[in-house]
């Protein structure tokens, strides 16, 4: 979503993660709470807690700050201006988001959802753990145009952080390390494991005859990219899209390697119905598009996936037994849960 500067300041980021290496491991404070994640059946393991033990302190931190707008340069934007709940923590119905002064972002933003199972963020994968991903859109000038010294000046002027700050990591001392912390135990805390899809791989739930078809047939057509569990192999691919009108090149413009020219991440197909637009700039308003896209749509170039140098063959029954399936990977109790609401409209933690 970042422009010029903006892309020296992400690799920046990512090389001081890099330099410093993994974090020595912390332990849990004493008075707070372990509160470790449950990986869902058939998930792999994470390791995103090992040195950061979840605590429901350390959640509840993490889930006011991800909706506190104090953190942006107007007191207006938190993170989940851009990640609503209800859409799987993307934003609904908009191609870009709305950012400071009512800018545009110039990439749609993604849903956050099973991040502690990614490795690599961001369309272009300019951020290499989520810890310091926050940093990306705090201080994007299109985003939330501040910086981690201004809005650690936000945090550290409010009494109650204070008090939340010392439940979770033993004293009131409020710094960045803690800070992204904080907001990583709540992201890595977004876990969607509870759609039709999951109920049925455990026996909870039946699939009818169409979706049962619907699921061949990504097995056959689309799995090689989306695998199972979690619907993405996280890695970037250039997809056969045409060159936008903003010239986005997508993870080029991180590694530079021309080869990497219009490869962009492959997201989960999980919550595909709760996302719309699709693609990394929201070219297409739904499910039908891009599939029209996938059969005949395709534009070949000298980047282009290799398995999609034919386009992917589906009839039009295929197509319609295949989004029934994907309609099924939609998990309405990850949207409800109001573990993961705004806290000050919803119940606390318990």
């Amino acid at each position: 979503m970042l422009k010029g500067v903006a892309v020296a300041i992400i690799a920046g980021i990512c090389f001081l993660a890099l330099r410093h290496g993994p974090a020595a491991p912390v332990t849990v404070v004493h008075g707070s709470t372990p509160y470790p994640l449950i990986v869902p059946p058939g998930f792999p393991s994470t390791k995103l807690f090992d040195h950061n033990p979840r605590t429901q302190e350390g959640f509840q931190l993490g889930r006011r700050l991800f909706y506190d707008g104090r953190l942006s340069k107007d007191g207006n934007l938190s993170c989940a201006t851009c990640h609503q709940p209800f859409a799987a923590f993307s934003t609904y119905d908009h191609t870009f988001s709305h950012g400071f002064h009512d800018q545009f972002t110039t990439r749609n933003a993604p849903a956050l959802f099973n991040l502690a199972w990614v490795t690599s963020f961001d369309w272009d994968g300019g951020i290499n753990h989520l810890e310091v991903q926050p940093l990306s859109p705090l201080g994007a000038p299109n985003e939330m145009a501040s910086s981690l010294p201004e809005a650690l000046a936000q945090v550290q002027a409010d009494t109650a952080y204070h008090r939340m700050f010392k439940a979770a990591f033993g004293t009131d001392s409020i710094n960045s390390e803690r800070l992204l912390k904080a907001l990583a135990q709540f992201t890595g805390s977004l876990v969607s494991a509870g759609s039709k899809y999951d109920l049925y791989l455990q026996g909870k739930a039946t699939f009818t005859s169409i979706e049962q078809s619907g699921y061949g047939i990504y097995q056959q057509k689309c799995a090689s990219c989306h695998p199972e569990p979690l619907f993405t192999d996280g890695t970037y691919r250039n997809n056969g899209l045409s060159l936008n009108s903003e010239l986005d090149i997508g993870r080029m413009r991180i590694t530079g390697a021309s080869e990497d020219s219009l490869k962009f991440k492959v997201p989960s197909l999980r919550n595909l119905l709760l996302t719309a637009p699709y693609m990394h700039d929201g070219r297409f308003v739904n499910l039908h598009q891009v599939l029209d896209h996938y059969t005949k749509g395709i534009v070949q170039g000298p980047t282009l996936d290799p398995l999609l140098k034919k386009g992917i063959s589906l009839t039009p029954s295929q197509q319609e037994d295949l989004l029934i399936f994907l309609s099924d990977l939609t998990d309405y109790a990850f949207t409800r849960d109001p573990r993961f609401g705004d806290p000050r409209f919803g119940p606390p933690l318990n």
